[in-house]
Protein backbone atom coordinates (compact mmCIF):
# COMPACT_ATOMS: atom_id res chain seq x y z
CA UNK A 1 0.00 0.00 0.00
CA UNK A 2 1.26 3.45 -0.92
CA UNK A 3 0.25 6.34 1.35
CA UNK A 4 0.56 9.93 0.10
CA UNK A 5 -0.02 12.93 2.39
CA UNK A 6 -2.01 15.88 1.07
CA UNK A 7 -1.83 19.61 1.77
CA UNK A 8 -4.21 19.11 4.72
CA UNK A 9 -2.70 17.31 7.68
CA UNK A 10 -4.14 13.83 8.23
CA UNK A 11 -5.94 13.65 4.85
CA UNK A 12 -4.25 10.78 3.04
CA UNK A 13 -4.38 9.24 -0.43
CA UNK A 14 -4.15 5.47 -0.09
CA UNK A 15 -3.27 3.35 -3.11
CA UNK A 16 -3.46 -0.40 -2.71
CA UNK A 17 -1.02 -2.74 -4.36
CA UNK A 18 -2.94 -4.18 -7.33
CA UNK A 19 -2.05 -7.57 -8.79
CA UNK A 20 -3.29 -7.93 -12.35
CA UNK A 21 -3.00 -10.42 -15.17
CA UNK A 22 -5.05 -11.64 -18.14
CA UNK A 23 -7.80 -12.81 -15.72
CA UNK A 24 -8.34 -9.38 -14.17
CA UNK A 25 -6.98 -8.03 -10.89
CA UNK A 26 -6.87 -8.58 -7.14
CA UNK A 27 -6.11 -6.17 -4.33
CA UNK A 28 -6.69 -5.93 -0.62
CA UNK A 29 -9.20 -3.08 -0.35
CA UNK A 30 -8.91 -2.78 3.43
CA UNK A 31 -6.63 -4.10 6.16
CA UNK A 32 -7.21 -2.77 9.67
CA UNK A 33 -3.57 -3.34 10.61
CA UNK A 34 -2.15 -1.58 7.52
CA UNK A 35 -4.66 1.28 7.79
CA UNK A 36 -3.82 1.91 11.45
CA UNK A 37 -0.12 2.05 10.56
CA UNK A 38 -0.86 4.46 7.69
CA UNK A 39 -2.80 6.93 9.87
CA UNK A 40 -0.62 6.45 12.95
CA UNK A 41 -3.33 5.24 15.35
CA UNK A 42 -6.18 2.76 15.63
CA UNK A 43 -9.40 3.70 13.84
CA UNK A 44 -12.69 1.89 14.41
CA UNK A 45 -15.09 1.81 11.48
CA UNK A 46 -18.74 1.19 12.34
CA UNK A 47 -20.69 1.66 9.12
CA UNK A 48 -20.25 1.10 5.37
CA UNK A 49 -22.24 3.14 2.84
CA UNK A 50 -22.73 2.85 -0.93
CA UNK A 51 -24.12 5.45 -3.30
CA UNK A 52 -24.67 5.44 -7.05
CA UNK A 53 -24.86 8.72 -8.92
CA UNK A 54 -24.93 9.97 -12.51
CA UNK A 55 -22.61 12.45 -14.25
CA UNK A 56 -22.97 15.92 -12.79
CA UNK A 57 -24.30 14.83 -9.39
CA UNK A 58 -22.52 16.75 -6.65
CA UNK A 59 -22.95 15.35 -3.16
CA UNK A 60 -21.69 17.56 -0.37
CA UNK A 61 -19.98 19.13 1.26
CA UNK A 62 -21.21 17.08 4.22
CA UNK A 63 -20.12 16.50 7.81
CA UNK A 64 -21.56 15.63 11.19
CA UNK A 65 -21.23 18.04 14.09
CA UNK A 66 -19.39 16.96 17.26
CA UNK A 67 -19.77 14.81 19.24
CA UNK A 68 -20.96 12.77 16.24
CA UNK A 69 -18.20 13.79 13.79
CA UNK A 70 -17.18 11.00 11.42
CA UNK A 71 -13.96 10.03 9.75
CA UNK A 72 -14.44 8.52 6.29
CA UNK A 73 -12.42 6.18 4.11
CA UNK A 74 -13.83 6.61 0.59
CA UNK A 75 -13.33 4.90 -2.76
CA UNK A 76 -14.99 4.36 -6.13
CA UNK A 77 -15.70 0.85 -7.41
CA UNK A 78 -17.24 1.90 -10.72
CA UNK A 79 -16.74 5.17 -12.58
CA UNK A 80 -14.86 8.30 -11.60
CA UNK A 81 -15.39 11.19 -9.18
CA UNK A 82 -13.59 14.33 -8.12
CA UNK A 83 -13.47 13.92 -4.35
CA UNK A 84 -13.00 16.89 -2.01
CA UNK A 85 -12.17 17.34 1.67
CA UNK A 86 -12.43 20.78 3.33
CA UNK A 87 -10.78 21.51 6.66
CA UNK A 88 -13.41 23.02 8.96
CA UNK A 89 -11.49 22.44 12.19
CA UNK A 90 -11.37 25.96 13.71
CA UNK A 91 -7.95 25.51 15.37
CA UNK A 92 -6.32 23.96 12.30
CA UNK A 93 -3.59 25.84 10.40
CA UNK A 94 -5.32 24.71 7.17
CA UNK A 95 -8.81 25.85 8.24
CA UNK A 96 -10.89 26.69 5.16
CA UNK A 97 -8.52 24.95 2.75
CA UNK A 98 -9.48 22.06 0.50
CA UNK A 99 -7.87 19.15 -1.31
CA UNK A 100 -9.30 17.37 -4.33
CA UNK A 101 -8.41 13.94 -5.67
CA UNK A 102 -9.68 11.91 -8.60
CA UNK A 103 -10.94 8.55 -7.38
CA UNK A 104 -11.88 5.91 -9.93
CA UNK A 105 -12.22 2.23 -10.61
CA UNK A 106 -9.13 2.60 -12.82
CA UNK A 107 -6.76 4.15 -10.24
CA UNK A 108 -8.20 2.28 -7.19
CA UNK A 109 -7.26 5.21 -4.93
CA UNK A 110 -8.90 5.74 -1.58
CA UNK A 111 -9.03 8.94 0.45
CA UNK A 112 -8.91 9.07 4.25
CA UNK A 113 -10.82 12.08 5.59
CA UNK A 114 -10.55 12.38 9.38
CA UNK A 115 -13.35 13.68 11.58
CA UNK A 116 -13.65 17.45 11.52
CA UNK A 117 -13.56 17.88 7.75
CA UNK A 118 -16.39 18.39 5.28
CA UNK A 119 -16.53 15.98 2.37
CA UNK A 120 -18.12 15.89 -1.05
CA UNK A 121 -17.70 14.57 -4.54
CA UNK A 122 -18.69 15.32 -8.12
CA UNK A 123 -19.33 12.48 -10.58
CA UNK A 124 -17.29 13.00 -13.75
CA UNK A 125 -18.07 9.66 -15.47
CA UNK A 126 -21.49 8.56 -16.79
CA UNK A 127 -22.19 6.90 -13.42
CA UNK A 128 -20.19 6.16 -10.29
CA UNK A 129 -20.56 3.72 -7.43
CA UNK A 130 -19.03 5.28 -4.33
CA UNK A 131 -18.22 3.35 -1.14
CA UNK A 132 -17.26 4.76 2.21
CA UNK A 133 -16.50 3.44 5.66
CA UNK A 134 -17.34 5.73 8.58
CA UNK A 135 -16.02 5.97 12.11
CA UNK A 136 -19.39 7.04 13.49
CA UNK A 137 -22.99 6.11 12.85
CA UNK A 138 -25.22 8.42 10.83
CA UNK A 139 -27.01 10.79 13.21
CA UNK A 140 -29.61 12.95 11.42
CA UNK A 141 -29.61 15.54 14.21
CA UNK A 142 -25.85 16.08 13.72
CA UNK A 143 -25.96 16.24 9.91
CA UNK A 144 -24.54 19.48 8.49
CA UNK A 145 -23.37 20.81 5.14
CA UNK A 146 -21.00 23.47 3.84
CA UNK A 147 -21.97 25.26 0.65
CA UNK A 148 -20.32 23.52 -2.32
CA UNK A 149 -19.50 26.81 -4.10
CA UNK A 150 -18.59 28.96 -1.09
CA UNK A 151 -16.26 31.76 -2.26
CA UNK A 152 -14.22 31.58 0.97
CA UNK A 153 -13.29 27.97 0.22
CA UNK A 154 -13.25 28.25 -3.60
CA UNK A 155 -13.18 24.57 -4.56
CA UNK A 156 -12.13 24.27 -8.22
CA UNK A 157 -14.75 21.74 -9.27
CA UNK A 158 -14.08 20.33 -12.76
CA UNK A 159 -16.40 21.06 -15.68
CA UNK A 160 -18.24 17.80 -16.41
CA UNK A 161 -20.12 19.10 -19.44
CA UNK A 162 -23.60 18.92 -17.90
CA UNK A 163 -25.48 21.07 -15.38
CA UNK A 164 -24.71 20.10 -11.78
CA UNK A 165 -27.37 18.20 -9.85
CA UNK A 166 -27.61 18.98 -6.13
CA UNK A 167 -30.02 18.02 -3.40
CA UNK A 168 -32.29 20.80 -2.16
CA UNK A 169 -30.39 20.72 1.15
CA UNK A 170 -26.98 21.08 -0.51
CA UNK A 171 -28.17 23.92 -2.75
CA UNK A 172 -28.90 26.11 0.30
CA UNK A 173 -26.10 25.02 2.65
CA UNK A 174 -24.36 27.85 4.54
CA UNK A 175 -20.87 29.11 3.77
CA UNK A 176 -17.72 28.86 5.87
CA UNK A 177 -18.26 32.27 7.49
CA UNK A 178 -21.61 31.07 8.83
CA UNK A 179 -20.03 27.88 10.19
CA UNK A 180 -17.37 29.90 11.99
CA UNK A 181 -20.06 31.94 13.76
CA UNK A 182 -21.84 29.02 14.75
Amino acid sequence: MKVTPTAIADVLIIEPRVFGDERGFFFESFSQKAFDVAVGHHVDFVQDNHSRSARGVLRGLHFQAPPHAQGKLVRVVQGCVFDVAVDIRPASPTYGQWVGVELSDANQRQLWIPAGLAHGFLVVSEHADFLYKTTGYYMPQAERALRWDDADVAVAWPDVGVPLVLSAKDAVAPGLAHLARG
